[in-house]
């Protein structure tokens, strides 16, 4: 676990810092700066491009977490599998490009009415979708490489700050909004570039393909296994953004602004186990690879009760309090509190569930996983198509709890059946149970007349309360051995 545990926490460190500027960018600036239409355009543009994006690596991210420890050797620059990987997302754009192009008419048709704002800038999906892409790509040779760290930085730090000073440019009108889009499409580009240097700095990878080694290490099973993955594998992005490219069909651009706002609250909440996951993935991988089942289910254990013990603590503040930090923003964003709460509860179930995702998709039964996620991928859109709707901004947040809450069971309930693996125990019992009862309590207390100190006290309250209840039970015993001043003997 220390090569976990050292990546781990820096990720996570990376992520939260990510997370703070975030929070900045999306609660506080985006929506004074910019119309509640031009934050859904960035939103719909960015959400549609991504989906696209998953599409076009043909499956090559999958296939590389559980099959480079064959191919990593420093000394023959690990047999030009970089060079390898890069023709997926070449082959996999020109293939996505010509389809939309085709159907460019029709998805035009789709949205003219309700976001015609993003029926004008439609094309910037072209360049954005294949930045996105070859970000994808890298990202993953990093994590393979247990370089996780910087990717993180680059992406949950660097690309925000470019955010908040291309939006601040636009607001002090020095960007018309044509020069607005083609700078925010510019940032992802900027980071791909970031990347590919940073790759060659601690890599110095060959893009010239040793062939014979490929054919000698069965590159049709690892291709086919990739490829069986490719198709499923945007029902997992689609999980956090198909939501906003359905809700522009069925309400104006403006709805799709407030939602990207009120949603990406709940994120905070399954940021740790997004950034515990991008090495402990290639961990898994290794020990699947060597049959060590002992490393496998120490990870699982640990993630699931680390994991749901911290997202617990985010979801009790988070929900208590949402309904006082959303008066801080303009008009029309406050009615979506419940949106907030819906999502929270899928992001909490995931985090409580742990790494079951990694370890199936690595096993050899990786097959059952891509069922899962296209069973995933029909479940949301029929979903999201009944419930938005019915029922709006809620249905939309319905829809994806829903679908993440029907995913992560079928995959915990294959983990424990096919490899007697499951991560419950009485401590986790302990935490559900404490993170429902302080959230009825926080409901239930008194507020203030000052929404400042009613969020101080709600927050303080309840969080000295779960501190207090997880220190003084001992259920996170690996906790206090990282944290000086709790180190302690085990009762």
């Amino acid at each position: 676990m220390g090569v976990i545990k050292r990546q781990g926490i820096k990720n996570t460190i990376a992520t939260y810092i990510g997370f703070i500027i975030g929070f900045v960018n999306l609660i506080v600036i985006q929506p004074q700066f910019l119309t509640k239409e031009e934050l859904g355009l960035t939103r719909i543009l960015y959400s549609f491009s991504l989906l696209i994006a998953m599409f076009i690596p043909l499956g090559i991210g999958n296939a590389t977490i559980k099959f480079f420890p064959e191919f990593k050797d420093p000394a023959k620059r690990n047999h030009g599998y970089l060079g390898f990987m890069m023709l997926f997302p070449i082959i996999g754009a020109i293939v996505a490009f010509a389809i939309i192009l085709i159907f460019k008419d029709i998805i035009i048709a789709r949205y003219i009415k309700e976001s015609k704002l993003f029926t004008e800038f439609f094309n910037y999906v072209f360049p954005l979708t294949f930045f996105i892409a070859i970000l994808t790509v890298l990202t993953v040779y990093c994590i393979a490489n247990f370089k996780s760290t910087i990717p993180t930085y680059l992406n949950d730090i660097g690309v925000r700050l470019m955010t908040i000073f291309v939006v601040s440019l636009y607001y002090i009108k020095w960007l018309t909004l044509d020069q607005f889009i083609v700078a925010f499409v510019a940032m992802y580009a900027f980071q791909a570039l970031s990347l590919v240097v940073y790759v060659y700095w601690f890599d110095k990878p060959s893009l010239k393909i040793d062939w014979s080694f490929f054919r000698e290490k069965n590159i049709f099973k690892m291709v086919n296994y990739g490829l069986i993955l490719w198709f499923a594998g945007v029902a997992s992005i689609g999980l956090k953004y198909f939501d906003s490219i359905m809700i522009g069909q069925y309400m104006p651009l403006a709805f799709v602004g407030v939602y990207t706002v009120v949603a990406f609250v709940p994120t905070i909440i399954e940021a740790p186990i997004n950034a515990f996951e991008k090495i402990a993935a290639s961990k898994i991988a290794f020990a699947w690879n060597e049959g060590n089942m002992d490393e496998i289910r120490d990870i699982y254990n640990k993630s699931s009760l680390y994991m749901f013990l911290i997202g617990g603590f985010l979801f009790v503040n988070v929900n208590v309090n949402i309904r006082d930090l959303l008066t801080f923003l303009p008009v029309g964003y406050g009615d979506a509190w419940q949106v907030v709460l819906i999502l929270s509860t899928g992001a909490l179930f995931n985090m409580a569930t742990g790494l079951n995702a990694p370890i199936l998709f690595n096993s050899e039964k990786y097959k059952y996983g891509a069922l899962f996620l296209i069973s995933l991928s029909l479940i949301i859109i029929v979903l999201q198509n009944l419930f938005i709707p019915a029922f709006g901004l809620n249905g939309a947040a319905l829809a994806t709890a829903t679908a993440s809450l029907i995913y992560n069971s079928m995959l915990y309930l294959f983990v424990k059946k096919h490899f007697n693996l499951q991560p419950f125990g009485r401590e986790n019992l302990i935490a559900l149970l404490l993170i429902i009862c302080l959230t009825t309590v926080g409901f239930l207390m008194p507020n203030l007349d000052n929404k400042f100190l009613n969020i101080f006290y709600h927050g303080t309250v309840l969080s000295t309360i779960y501190i207090f209840v997880i220190y003084k039970l001992n259920i996170a015993e690996e906790l206090y051995s990282m944290i000086p001043f709790l180190k302690r003997k085990s009762v």
